[in-house]
């Protein structure tokens, strides 16, 4: 199942993140950041999910905290 959303935000960040390359609007950014943040929370989870507990996931679930304060502050400038 977290795969399957995993391709689903994968699509969606992709769509979003073009777009506002080719309009030249950011407008958009910080929905794009959220589901960054939680593309990377969901890769994190799927790496722990391995029996191999690696430093890997534990550094993506790092790494979308990180992308979500940056989101936070891009809804709250706009």
């Amino acid at each position: 199942m977290l795969k399957g959303l995993r391709v689903f935000l994968s699509v969606i960040v992709v769509i979003l993140s073009g777009y506002g390359l080719l309009t030249q609007s950011f407008k958009l950014m910080p929905y794009s950041m959220l589901l960054l943040s939680a593309l990377i929370l969901i890769t994190g989870f799927i790496e722990l999910q391995k029996n191999k507990k690696e430093f890997w996931g534990y550094v993506c679930i790092v790494v979308s905290l990180f992308a979500l304060s940056g989101s936070i502050q891009g809804f709250l400038l706009n």
